[in-house]
């Protein structure tokens, strides 16, 4: 400025110059004078900044809830839980998943070791409780879950049961005497088991009847009452994994979240010669359709006979046909939850997520128990909705959309947080860790899958229309063969989405611009990410170097950090950062 304060240089000319340079430097330049400091902060200026530093495609939009450009780069930059602050040792070997409660007080990890803990999520997080589950001939812990009061601790592991053979089990343990209060068996073991209500968690039992082919029960567990929801039929080897529960009861419209006119999953059962007469003339056309398609097989004028596995699934599902219960539909109004799990019709690698509504009056012990038989004529239950990805599935996780902002408050140094929750809208998106087969491949054997791409794709489905509703988000890797593939467990915030990876790394995505913010590192495995649900600024990985890491955002770690109570800027704090 000039003797009389009047600028040498119009704002025009400063913004040019600003626009050449980066943002750490526009910042700085912003404390020189009161005109530099108002070109600093135009709009303009920090949409150009944001684009060209996060690299984000033009056609884009701004998130709709952002105040200006400037503040939606440092919500970016600033709120991103990147920063290690705590490293945890307490596990002595692969540690495989963490879950939070839903106060955000406590968590739980999961390990190799054979022991589930329990920590407290204090300013300095500290191990509260420790459960060994080799006593209960447990070979380790793989997966937890509170429910949803917290009062409550679902824990899955893998059974060791009569020559070395191995299955899964579920225990419950009480969070106010950490005593375990039952346990529940859950075949194959990668179902991991999932809450259902406050009390009531969903397992699985799997019952083989051929070579390839199965059935699958999803059980409902209720003080040691268990009740059958659904027999689902499996093919080529498959099997149900990995089941979670979503609550539609707040989506617009049931008729919206289920694609009603989608056919009924391939569903069957070989049933017995007594339940012939019962079954009605819809079986019985089944099989007049079976007796001449095997004649066909016998006949030396048609084409040569289909190869056992291939003749075993064809079979099952001309017998299914008459044994398949359609999908119920929900009255109006009433409070309905979605069970997900991952399946697949093809080959034994999970290449398909299932979707099966359940019911109101199927949420309750009332009704037949687990030995109390379906009627002859609908033994196996069709699915709502099949979403097949083409590629073998590692990982799911549900979104928290538009979930209340909690009121969250620290107590001094070493206190507990205290927390207010509010009702909130039902999960909207379903996020997918996947590894894609090749373009136009072929399942020409169930037993040998197609080989997966190492990229990892994060797909991105809405649970309302049933439709893939983003490019996948990539960065991630993941090396090892379909036979030898395991859950890479991912998590989901209001803002964020994170996931493990092979390559060991941790990986944070923005959900609504798609791209990746940050790198986690960790010496091995990165099997298991979770967001702190009240807190999405502290991020926890678990790897199979048996290690937990606690991660915060710049701005978090800032304001522990500050001497005063107010922390310094953010302006001056990333051009020292960027220096």
């Amino acid at each position: 400025m000039d003797e009389g304060g009047t600028p040498l240089l119009p704002d025009s000319l400063v913004y040019q110059i600003f626009l050449s340079l980066g943002p750490a430097d526009v910042l700085a330049a912003g404390l020189v004078c009161r005109q530099w400091q108002a070109v600093s902060r135009d709009e303009f200026l920090w949409r150009e900044q944001f684009y060209r530093y996060y690299q984000v495609a033009r056609d884009v939009p701004r998130h709709p809830a952002a105040a200006s450009w400037y503040e939606e780069f440092r919500r970016l930059y600033d709120t991103v839980p990147c920063v290690e602050v705590q490293t945890l040792q307490e596990h002595t070997d692969q540690v495989l998943h963490l879950s939070f409660s839903h106060s955000g007080c406590q968590f739980a990890s999961c390990s190799k070791d054979c022991t589930v803990k329990i920590w407290n999520n204090d300013l300095t997080i500290s191990l509260l409780h420790s459960a060994d589950m080799r006593p209960y001939n447990w070979s380790y812990t793989q997966f937890s879950q509170f429910n949803q009061d917290d009062s409550l601790l679902l824990a899955s592991g893998v059974f060791l049961g009569p020559h070395n053979s191995s299955s899964g089990e579920i225990a419950v343990i009480s969070l106010d005497n950490f005593v375990l209060l039952s346990r529940v068996r859950n075949k194959p073991y990668d179902v991991f088991g999932c809450w259902l209500t406050e009390t009531s968690l969903i397992s699985g039992n799997l019952h083989r009847i051929g070579d390839i082919t199965s059935c699958s029960d999803v059980e409902s567990e209720n003080v040691n009452v268990v009740k059958r929801l659904f027999k689902i039929q499996n093919l080529n080897a498959s099997t149900i994994r990995t089941v979670m529960v979503a609550d539609c009861g707040r989506f617009d419209s049931p008729d919206l979240l289920l694609d009603a006119g989608a056919p009924p999953g391939r569903i069957f059962d070989l049933g017995s010669e007594g339940e012939e007469e019962a079954a009605g003339p819809v079986l019985v056309r089944a099989k007049e359709g079976l007796r001449c398609h095997l004649d066909g097989l016998l006949d030396t004028r048609t084409q040569p006979q289909l190869a056992e596995r291939a003749l075993e699934t064809k079979v099952a599902e001309l017998l299914a046909q008459g044994h398949t219960k359609p999908p119920e539909r929900s009255a109006a109004g009433a409070q309905s939850k979605l069970l997900i799990f991952t399946t697949g019709c093809l080959t034994y690698s999970p290449h398909q997520i299932g979707i099966k509504q359940i019911l109101p009056h199927q949420m309750t012990t009332a009704g037949p128990v687990l030995g109390e038989g379906r009627g002859s004529d609908a033994f196996f239950d069709a699915l709502d909705h099949v979403i097949d990805v083409h590629g073998h599935v590692i990982g799911m996780g549900l979104s928290p959309d538009n979930r209340c902002a909690p009121v969250v408050a620290w107590v001094g140094a070493s206190a507990g947080c205290t927390h207010q929750r509010a009702e909130c809208p039902s999960p909207r998106y379903l996020y997918v860790n996947s590894r894609a087969w090749p373009s136009g491949s072929v399942v020409a054997d169930p037993m040998q899958p197609p080989p997966i791409a190492e990229e990892i794709d994060l797909l991105v489905f809405d649970l309302k229309t049933m439709r893939e509703v983003k490019r996948a988000l990539r960065a991630h890797r993941a090396y090892t063969p379909n036979d030898e593939c395991f859950f890479i467990f991912l998590d989901v915030s209001r803002d964020f989405v994170a996931s493990g990876a092979e390559d060991r790394h941790g990986y944070i995505w923005d959900r609504h611009y798609n791209i990746c913010l940050a790198k986690l590192r960790h010496q091995d495995v990165v099997n298991s990410v979770v967001f702190s649900p009240q807190e999405q600024e502290l991020l926890l990985t678990a790897s199979d170097d048996a290690t937990i890491k606690a991660w915060r955002s710049p701005r978090t770690v800032r304001i522990r950090q500050a001497p005063r109570p107010r922390p310094r800027p953010f302006f001056s704090w990333f051009a020292s950062q960027r220096r």
